[in-house]
């Protein structure tokens, strides 16, 4: 029986950087004309997503994976990528924002707040969960769970 045959992880590594930023045509093709229609697929695997989140041993493998990457990583990455990419994507994200939250005003407005009270006492939390519960109610009727 032959063994598979793979270069080290340096060539390996080596080649992913000199190679693969150099694709980024194909990702912008591939978005443009994708294979298969993303929001049919998507929504056709609810049932595979719910097996998948509701799997025995979910919180292990949850977990698990937060632990090896770490904090380190997370950090690493959301300051030499994500600081970079924050205000383009806030910028293209314009539009879509718009249109997300414009339903939520209006239910904002329409909130009947009780008094104001003074600092720190249950009353006035309860002025948040009032917010709370009208845009909770919007999102459920907005995704089609109901309200």
């Amino acid at each position: 029986m032959a063994k598979a045959k793979i270069g080290t992880i340096d060539e390996i590594v080596k080649k992913y950087i000199d190679v693969t930023p150099g694709r980024s045509a194909y990702y912008a093709s591939g978005v443009a004309a994708p294979k298969e229609d993303w929001e049919q697929k998507t929504v056709s695997a609810a049932k595979s997503y719910k097996a998948a989140v509701s799997a025995a041993d979910i919180e292990k493998r949850f977990a698990g994976g937060a632990k090896k990457a770490g904090t380190a990583k997370w950090q690493r990455k959301a300051k030499d990528v994500g600081t970079t990419r924050y205000g383009p994507g806030v910028m293209a994200a314009e539009a879509d924002f718009r249109v997300g939250f414009d339903p939520f005003v209006p239910v904002i407005a329409a909130v009947e707040l009780t008094e104001r009270q003074p600092r720190g006492t249950d009353t006035n939390w309860n002025r948040s969960k009032e917010v709370g519960a009208a845009l909770h109610k919007k999102k459920l009727a907005l995704i089609g769970a109901g309200a």
